[in-house]
């Protein structure tokens, strides 16, 4: 039993990095754009949300700089380097109509391409590893909550002792909810997504729906590259580690039926399987077995999923489909 909860504790902090990156491509693709570049995107949050509080406190001096301006800087940075990329998808897809498959597979080359180079870059710049000092590590990956609720059995490990960022991504999840299901915008949103021949005819600007959901959720993704560079990966760049989180944040969007709620307990669940090999062990039973357990549980959800057909289960209508007013 306390295996599993260590496990549960460990998926939140893994699960945050998922979390936002699948509630990110949920809001684009609610607007019927299919963005398959959330892996560069959440690449080039993760490096530019380092670079951002190292630049600080390099500035400032070490010992100097504050937490919450570090903090605020990380989300900041990541956040707008994921917009731009948002953008720079959104002109091509929305004004130039480009084929949104390839566009997206294209932004992932290009941001992983940008991470790699501006680590690389900031590393010969300060001369080893681009990382942080101790109390700014210390500072994201804070577990701020009282003590009395992390000594909760089960529930205390796993709710309260995360960092920031989970509860950041909740608060996401929960507001992106609310905004979909009880706002006009949301519903103009989704007719977006769902319609976008009858959205048009009833005066709603496809265009701005597209480009604003897309360049927000984006950003959202980015940050979460971001969350896990400064807090799993201990503030320090390492290329290799954020290999394969986007895909499984794509992936996610089916698991989660494009419900931003479903994005949270689902998030988790993928952390836990994704770190697995690391907390329990089975003797004779190959960790390589254990690593492809993210993919191999989508795969027979998918599969699941398409065999049911449930209309409610289904992504917008208008998915990964460019829209030509002419062809109204």
């Amino acid at each position: 039993m306390n295996a599993i909860v260590l496990l549960l504790a460990a998926a939140g902090a893994y699960g945050t990095a998922l979390m936002l990156g699948t509630l990110g491509e949920i809001l684009t693709e609610k607007s019927g754009n299919m963005n398959l570049g959330v892996e560069g995107m959440m690449y080039m949050g993760g490096i530019f949300g380092l670079i951002a509080p190292n630049l600080y406190e390099q500035a400032v001096g070490e010992g100097n700089a504050s937490p919450v301006v570090a903090i605020l800087l990380a989300i900041i940075a990541s956040f707008a380097i994921g917009a731009l990329a948002g953008a720079l998808f959104s002109f091509l897809t929305v004004t130039l109509r480009a084929n949104q498959n390839v566009t997206g597979l294209a932004m992932t080359t290009f941001g992983t391409g940008v991470a790699k180079f501006a680590g690389e870059l900031r590393r010969l710049q300060v001369g080893g590893y681009v990382t942080l000092s101790n109390d700014l590590k210390f500072a994201f990956d804070n577990h701020f909550m009282p003590a009395f609720l992390k000594k909760i059995p089960v529930v205390g490990p796993i709710l309260f002792d995360q960092s920031e960022f989970f509860y950041l991504s909740i608060l996401l999840a929960v507001m992106m909810h609310l905004f979909l299901t009880r706002t006009k915008t949301g519903l103009y949103l989704r007719a977006v997504g769902e319609s976008p021949s009858t959205a048009d005819t009833a005066g709603i600007d496809i265009a701005r729906y597209k480009y604003l959901a897309t360049i927000i959720g984006g950003g959202i993704s980015a940050m979460g590259g971001m969350a896990y560079t400064m807090t799993t990966a201990g503030c320090v760049w390492i290329e290799a580690s954020l290999s394969g989180t986007g895909w499984l944040a794509v992936a996610l969007v089916i698991f989660c039926t494009w419900r931003p709620l479903n994005a949270i307990w689902s998030s988790i669940l993928f952390g836990a399987l994704m770190i697995m090999y690391l907390r329990i062990i089975v003797p004779f039973f190959p960790t390589e077995l254990y690593k492809i357990l993210p993919y191999f549980v989508t795969i027979v959800v998918l599969v699941i999923t398409s065999m049911r057909n449930l209309k409610d289960k289904q992504p917008p209508a208008s998915l990964g489909l460019n829209y030509f007013r002419e062809e109204r």
